[in-house]
């Protein structure tokens, strides 16, 4: 068997197969991701974390190993992103508009306005945001921020407001905050309400726990990685609720796409008529996207997401003279902008449409993923190879809109828990040291795919069965050396990674900001708060109407425990039952309790939180709020 960190002789010969078929005479990506450049940050970019430590949230260093040709243990067409991905700094991409790519997972851009800056989609943290504004302040000169527009909902295009921008400025009305219809719903439904399983899932997705190396991360695809800091949730101030609505922002004419339901559940693209620039936010970048993250999200709409793209491309094709997105590069002269913008909305209707017509032939999720390529057209176009989303997975998420997990067969309807289900595989395969023998006989023979999946029942049969263990993440880590999307590649090696090491053994607590929390509106938190309670500990309680008073903002919110389910209302008509208990307290005392900086039988026995009548339903409704972990088992039971 090779050196775990190797690359057989399947997987070099898997990767020269493709390099034979990749497009290579077309370089033209490098000379538009290195137009424009104005100049670089170099060096590490620092965070404060708690207790004094200083950290790094940033540095251009960890991936300063890309260049030259592909290693063996790296796909080659992946490494060619990766080259992309590397070119960083402060870029004009036409007088007035200027972008700072490479020192976060999203690019941020700033739109000139007469006296200051509009600036779209503020990065992820505070660090790497505030970096990027004194890139700009320090080259193009400083101008107040007037306006900040989120593209979406997703935390890397907001997180970072506050690193753009003082929350003074905000409070004052000198800067507004602009979202699309529905981003604060989405904002905190992903990153909040699914905030431990999703966040757990988002380390393996991004390769965070992975080092930087031709044997680990290389790439996002879409990026290079993950920034480490601080992130925040400001609530916009004002928000598009009419397609193409139109708005003068200090001086600057600016018209806002809405596309519901395609890269993000709330999202916008920009107009600039005066300067025939386009940001098309995450529905157009520089490479194939995901219709359902590998992280986990609601699943996206392939059908709106391509007639999103269309409608952008009837509506804006014949002025436009620039495209640019919240990552990757920009698309200069019509020509090739509205190349890139058409073949990225064929890209869509085929995943979505061939998904479908194989769906009607009867044909099942995993078939469908097997059978269905790009056609060459789209093949020979870099930017819509899947460095992140994935053909196999984008099809099965189209399956999966359509028609949710059930497969159509019957053995789907219930079948047994993995680790039952394990335990009966290996003992029909005649143990466990048969099918271990068996599989390392598949894995000499480059079959690693089903070594990958064989082994999952031996895992999950027998945890600690070390040489099951240790051959499947061989199999992963030639699959990952074979892969040309960066998150594929992340999660085979993490997934080789815990299996070699164990799950790892950080037990801390996953709980929102409170700066995140404070973002919320009042039913939004105690929808969060709904989905920790423990509901067998709270059928106990029997059922209760309860009422939280926040004494500053004047919020009333109605709570009803039924059935150990919480539901919370507004007030509305006049209620005939009886209120069991009364919760008086600020907002911001509630916020710190919901993020834990103060224990709740503590603010009682202070005064912080007042209860009229049973304090004791109160204390335990509290109480048995499930305290989310980070690190659950994923690649063992």
């Amino acid at each position: 068997m090779t050196d775990r960190a190797s690359a057989s002789q399947h997987t070099v010969a898997a990767n020269n197969r493709l390099s034979d078929r990749l497009p290579w005479a077309d370089d033209s990506d490098f000379e538009r991701a290195r137009k424009g450049l104005i100049a670089q940050h170099d060096g590490p970019i620092l965070n404060e974390r708690p207790g004094g430590l200083v950290g790094v949230s940033w540095d251009t260093a960890n991936f300063a190993f890309i260049h030259g040709d592909a290693p063996a243990s790296v796909n080659p067409s992946l490494w060619r992103q990766a080259k992309l991905n590397a070119e960083h700094g402060l870029y004009e991409v036409r007088e007035g508009v200027y972008q700072v790519r490479g020192y976060d997972t999203a690019v941020v851009s700033f739109i000139a306005t007469n006296t200051g800056w509009l600036v779209i989609d503020p990065l992820t943290t505070t660090e790497t945001a505030r970096a990027a504004k004194a890139l700009v302040d320090t080259h193009l000169g400083v101008r107040d921020v007037m306006a900040v527009a989120y593209t979406h909902s997703h935390i890397d295009h907001y997180g970072g407001i506050l690193g753009i921008v003082d929350q003074r400025r905000i409070d004052d009305g000198q800067c507004i905050v602009i979202a699309p219809d529905g981003f604060l719903h989405a904002a905190v439904s992903e990153n909040v309400v699914a905030q431990a399983a999703m966040g757990r899932r988002a380390t393996w997705q991004y390769g965070m726990t992975l080092p930087w190396d031709e044997h680990g991360h290389v790439d996002q695809g879409l990026s290079k990685g993950v920034p480490f800091g601080s992130s925040t949730l400001i609530a916009p101030t004002h928000v598009i609720t009419a397609n193409f609505e139109r708005m003068v922002i200090d001086g600057l004419v600016t018209e806002f796409q809405l596309a519901p339901d395609t890269e993000a559940p709330a999202e916008m693209h920009l107009w600039f008529p005066e300067l025939r620039a386009l940001c098309i936010a995450e529905n157009c970048t520089a490479t194939m996207h995901n219709v359902l993250t590998l992280r986990g999200a609601l699943v996206r709409d392939a059908l709106t997401w391509t007639r999103s793209l269309d409608d952008a491309l009837v509506r804006y094709g014949d002025e436009m003279e620039v495209l640019f997105a919240s990552h990757g590069w920009p698309y200069w002269g019509r020509t090739d902008a509205m190349s890139h913008l058409r073949n990225h909305r064929d890209l869509y209707r085929w995943i979505h449409d061939e998904a479908m017509r194989l769906a009607n032939l009867g044909h099942t999720p995993d078939e469908i993923s097997d059978l269905i390529d790009l056609p060459p057209g789209l093949w020979a176009d870099w930017t819509c190879h899947g460095y992140y989303g994935t053909v196999s997975h984008n099809v099965r998420a189209v399956y999966q809109r359509y028609f949710g997990f059930y497969d159509g067969h019957p053995s789907s309807l219930n079948p047994l828990p993995p680790v039952e289900a394990a335990r009966r595989y290996v003992q029909f395969m005649g143990g466990i040291e048969n099918l271990v023998a068996n599989a390392r006989t598949a894995y000499d023979e480059g079959d690693y795919r089903w070594v990958a999946q064989v082994l999952r029942h031996a895992v999950f049969a027998e945890p600690r069965h070390t040489a099951a263990r240790e051959l499947q993440a061989d199999a992963f880590t030639q699959l990952a050396y074979q892969a040309e999307s960066g998150p594929w590649r992340d999660i085979y090696l993490t997934g080789a990674k815990e299996l070699r090491e164990g799950t790892p053994p950080m037990d801390y607590p996953v709980r929102p900001s409170a700066a995140s929390i404070g973002g919320m509106t009042p039913l939004q938190v105690f929808d969060y708060l709904a989905v920790r309670l423990d509901g067998s500990a709270a059928v106990a309680f029997g059922n209760h109407h309860l009422v939280w008073s926040l004494e500053d903002t004047g919020d009333v919110i109605e709570l009803e425990l039924s059935n150990g389910t919480l539901h919370s209302r507004e007030p509305g008509a006049p209620r005939n039952t009886k209120v069991s208990a009364t919760v008086r307290c600020t907002r911001a005392d509630l916020n710190r309790l919901v993020v834990a900086e103060i224990a709740f039988a503590d603010s009682i026995a202070n005064g912080t939180v007042k209860v009229e009548g049973s304090t004791d339903l109160v204390t335990n409704l509290w109480n048995a709020l499930t305290t989310f972990k980070m690190f659950f088992p994923i690649i063992e039971p």
